[in-house]
């Protein structure tokens, strides 16, 4: 299975924008009906595969104050989770990986708890980069970029029918 390497991009917080002409094709009725059989949007539907979550090092960018959720979650102090779950990097503050026999997993990618699923520790406050996936900047530029992540994630192009709009406003929250 391929990997997603673009999860590893560090995430920047942005404010909503305009859609760019090339990162606009998900409005359009998909004209092959190959994927989305002539449907305005997108489908997704996590399976708990943790394809998004492994494979090459990288990063799993979080901001302060989600820092501090997670801290509180896991009910350690925030120096705690800094020096035990994290690694500095060129681009801030990432989520530390352990190497499994499907790459580098996420820290909290926990596999063991539910026999064939790949499952987040820290699911309800899992970062915000992790809570807009597959719908990032560098993923929906194009129909290419977007089946090319397909290719790896099998909830792309299943389960439930995205609107542009949703699209647009869960990929402005982060820019990945």
């Amino acid at each position: 299975m391929t990997r997603r390497p673009a999860r590893r991009e560090h995430p920047r917080q942005t404010a909503a924008a305009e859609p760019a002409a090339e990162d606009s094709w998900f409005d359009a009725p998909d004209p092959t009906g190959r994927t989305r059989t002539g449907e305005r949007g997108l489908r997704f539907e996590c399976t708990s595969c943790g394809a998004c979550c492994s494979g090459p090092p990288g990063y799993t960018g979080f901001t302060p104050d989600e820092g501090r959720a997670i801290a509180r979650h896991l009910g350690i102090g925030e120096d705690e989770f800094i020096a035990r779950y994290t690694k500095a990097t060129s681009s801030g503050p990432s989520l530390a990986e352990k190497i499994s026999a499907f790459g580098f997993d996420c820290v909290f990618l926990d596999r063991q708890r539910v026999p064939g699923k790949a499952l987040c520790s820290i699911y309800e406050v899992r970062p915000e980069q992790c809570r807009t996936w597959p719908f990032w900047r560098s993923v929906l530029k194009s129909e290419r970029t977007w089946d090319r992540a397909a290719s790896g994630c099998p909830g792309m192009n299943r389960g439930p029918l995205h609107q542009p709009s949703f699209v647009r406003l869960t990929r402005d929250r982060v820019d990945i």
